[in-house]
C-alpha cells in the first residue's frame, strides 16, 4: 500500500495559476490540480478529439467549483463532491479550485504531451 502526498508529486503543468502535479502509479496515475477563477482549458484541448479531453477522471474537489463542458452541455462540481467526468469534456475554473483525481496513465499522458506541444 502506498499513500501520495502533494508535495511529493512532480509539477506537469504550471502557469497562469495552473498547476497540474502527476505521478503514474501503474495504470492509473493521480493528478493534484489547482485552477484559478476564470481559468479555462479549452483552447489547450484544441486538436483532441472534439476538441475535448478525451480522458476520463475520478476524483474528488478539495476546494472552489469547475464547470465542465461537454457536447451535451455543462455541469458544475463543488467542493466536498467525488466526481467521474467522462471523455469529452473541457474544464473552466469558476472559483478558485483545487482537485485529485485518478486517470488511466496512457491516455493521460497523452493528452499532457498534447498540452505542452501547444
Amino acid at each position: 500500500m502506498i499513500s501520495i502526498r502533494r508535495d511529493e508529486v512532480p509539477i506537469a503543468i504550471e502557469g497562469n495559476g495552473v498547476e497540474f502535479r502527476m505521478r503514474p502509479e501503474g495504470a492509473l496515475t493521480v493528478a493534484f490540480v489547482r485552477l484559478p477563477a476564470g481559468a479555462n482549458l479549452a483552447p489547450a484541448l484544441r486538436g483532441l478529439p472534439g476538441d475535448r479531453c478525451p480522458c476520463p477522471h475520478w476524483g474528488y474537489m478539495l476546494k472552489g467549483r469547475v464547470r465542465m463542458h461537454t457536447q451535451n452541455g455543462a455541469s458544475e462540481y463543488v467542493a466536498g463532491q467525488a466526481f467521474y467526468w467522462a471523455p469529452g469534456h473541457a474544464p473552466e475554473a469558476v472559483e478558485d479550485s483545487e482537485y485529485v483525481d485518478f486517470s488511466p496513465t496512457q491516455e493521460l499522458t497523452k493528452v499532457i504531451e498534447h498540452i505542452r506541444a501547444g
